[in-house]
């Protein structure tokens, strides 16, 4: 499918502010997402939130739906959540460990998710284990499967990282991990909204992503995957009566689907913006927006290569619509901070967010580019003669 890119500016209300290149941080809504939060907004201010949620019902139990269409789930596999970390970490300090487990993760992993790790390792007398990089700079996956022993309990991996363009194996890790029947918990954050999405061919038993990336939701919006066979026995570490209704004085009993993982008190609104966010990606066609914003990603490269001083710092064989680089004699907050006051929006990675690959590679503070399918070369030729004027 061709995307009509003229389109698709014209209804994104954010072109007109500048030029924005940072739907790794949180992407431009378009105006059906944007109708959607205000609108149910506004059916709240008139009814009240209770009678707006009755009166919307059909429309807020279909976000179900369309989310695992997204994934290529059944719909009792997702919940929704508020972002990405709390969907994250409802999976991860659920799965029962026995001391001495070993969690396998990789260089790229996420700042968020290694600091649950330690925290387990501390409270559960766990080890984490992160298997090397390929010369590729993605997860090894030889090394994995050699890694791999009766201890180990979760491979948990972090599928794109946020400080740049590496896309780890998630597939074929996927493969090893039911190889050798050991849990996988990926973190699907940036990937989502830039490319298709399977559960089914990745393989893993929990999933996690957000709605203001790639996907151009609202903020405050993320989901769950929970693989079905996972729904009979993991009870999550807190439960309220949404997710476990109380039948008996002295009993209750969880919810038969992944909403065992949600609370009973939403934003409505939020989650009306995430379904049509999903609903109109996948009106595009997840193909088409990959192809696009990967070659968008790939022209920033080589324009960001004929600056003086300028070093990319993507790794891996495969390279998404993350765009990390430095300059040098650019300090890469200053220059965020500048070219924001021009109306260009990119941003910047600090080490401490993915610390394993930033010391091993001795990464400093990288600027960060992540184009859209609204965005346009001329967007990009205007980013990087600002950055130009400021050698």
């Amino acid at each position: 499918m061709n995307l009509d890119i003229e389109k698709l500016r014209a209804e994104t209300p954010g072109i007109s502010e500048g030029i924005h290149l940072l739907a790794s941080g949180s992407a431009l809504m378009p105006q059906p997402v944007i109708d959607a939060v205000i609108n149910h907004t506004k059916l709240e201010a008139r009814l009240g939130g209770y009678e707006a949620q009755a009166q919307m019902a059909g429309m807020l139990e279909n976000v179900y739906d369309v989310v695992a269409a997204h994934l290529g789930s059944d719909r009792r596999e997702i919940a929704l959540t508020e972002n990405a970390t709390v969907a994250w970490c409802q999976a991860f300090y659920a799965l029962p460990f026995k001391p001495g487990t070993r969690i396998l993760t990789c260089e790229a992993e996420y700042a968020a998710n290694y600091v649950a790790f330690l925290q387990r390792a501390k409270k559960d007398d766990l080890d984490i284990d992160v298997v090397p990089s390929d010369a590729s700079g993605a997860v090894d996956l030889e090394a994995l499967e050699t890694m791999i022993d009766d201890r180990v309990g979760l491979i948990a991996m972090t599928w794109i990282p946020t400080n740049g363009g590496l896309v780890n194996p998630a597939a074929e890790v996927g493969r090893i991990a039911k190889k050798h029947n050991v849990t996988y918990l990926l973190d699907a954050c940036q990937a989502v909204g830039q490319m298709p999405v399977d559960v089914g061919a990745i393989g893993c038993d929990f999933l996690s992503a957000t709605g203001r990336k790639f996907l151009r939701g609202p903020r405050g919006s993320g989901f769950l995957y929970v693989a079905r066979k996972w729904l009979e026995t993991l009870e999550p570490v807190m439960i309220d009566h949404f997710a476990a209704p109380w039948v008996a004085k002295d009993k209750y009993q969880l919810r038969d689907d992944a909403r065992r993982f949600e609370t009973w008190e939403n934003s409505y609104a939020l989650r009306a913006g995430l379904g049509a966010a999903v609903e109109y990606a996948a009106a595009l066609g997840l193909a088409a927006i990959q192809n696009r914003v990967w070659k968008l990603a790939s022209t920033c490269r080589d324009m960001l290569k004929q600056l003086p001083g300028a070093k990319i710092r993507d790794i891996g064989a495969q390279q998404c619509a993350i765009v990390s680089f430095t300059i040098d004699g650019l300090e890469p907050r200053e220059t965020v901070a500048v070219l924001r006051q021009q109306g260009i929006a990119i941003g910047a990675s600090d080490p401490s967010s993915t610390r394993l690959d930033a010391e091993a590679r001795k990464l400093p503070v990288v600027m960060r580019v992540a184009p859209h399918y609204y965005n346009t070369e001329h967007d990009l030729e205007q980013f990087i003669q600002a950055v130009r004027r400021l050698l």
